[in-house]
């Protein structure tokens, strides 16, 4: 899995300050820019965070580019649908050798491996041979131009895709606004979320921290800030997990 952060708003504590000063003061913004110090913007930042006054923070937003996750994995991603997404294609990216993510669990268990493995080769046997097969009897009917070609390969791996499974591997671009990712984060860091979903959120909260600390100094999973949202099926492992967001996590 590969997590980059392609592209953030510039100045984003400055705007979110700006923003929130605005809806309490009869000044216009150039009044309120300069009156906004460096040190004023930290303190107002830090002081919408703690009261979840969210709104300003819709102002910055995030774009990411994420590699190596499977379709089960992207599945649950778009999901979050206050966001935007471009994702690799299967309907026009013919795929020969598609890369595929292998669950831990099953990754170190030798024999569930060597069944997952052949799954894996099985799928891509099958979908190459739809192709072939669509490409084959559209051919069979006459002469075509290379563009009809073109149209006839399209449709085919179009339909030969539904045998591809979830653990395909997919490419995506995303963006996110402070706001949905703090919820983000509050929902797929936690230990009860999916492994993959999670490893991906960890690495994005990791990004942004790098940009802008005081923003989501207390980003994380919902325990963080009171009781475990989950009730009776916490992980059980509060303190371990404040520890491991709030303490300075590498």
């Amino acid at each position: 899995m590969k997590v980059e952060l392609l592209n953030y708003t510039p100045h984003g504590d400055q705007l979110i300050a700006q923003g929130a000063k605005l809806c309490y003061s009869q000044a216009g913004l150039k009044e309120i820019k300069e009156k906004l110090s460096p040190e004023e913007v930290s303190r107002f930042v830090k002081m919408l965070a703690d009261m979840g006054h969210m709104s300003p923070m819709e102002h910055v937003s995030f774009s990411f580019y994420v590699e190596g996750i499977s379709r089960a994995c992207s599945h649950q991603l778009v999901r979050h649908r206050l966001a935007s997404y471009s994702q690799q294609s299967q309907r026009y990216v013919r795929l020969d050798q598609f890369d595929y993510v292998v669950p831990p669990a099953i990754e170190k268990n030798p024999k569930a491996r060597e069944i997952f493995i052949q799954a894996m080769e099985r799928d891509q046997r099958d979908y190459q041979a739809l192709v072939d097969s669509l490409v084959q009897e559209e051919l069979a009917k006459g002469p075509v131009t290379d563009k009809e070609k073109r149209a006839i390969e399209k449709k085919a791996i179009e339909d030969a895709r539904y045998v591809f499974p979830n653990a395909c591997e997919t490419k995506v671009i995303l963006t996110m606004n402070v706001r949905t990712l703090l919820h983000f984060f509050s929902l797929r860091t936690c230990n009860r979320a999916q492994w993959e979903i999670r490893e991906m959120a960890k690495q994005m909260l990791l990004e942004v921290k790098k940009v802008y600390p005081e923003i989501f100094a207390k980003a994380g999973p919902g325990c963080l800030q009171g009781p475990c949202p989950e009730g009776a099926m916490t992980c059980g492992k509060i303190k371990e997990v404040r520890e491991y967001f709030l303490g300075g996590q590498e």
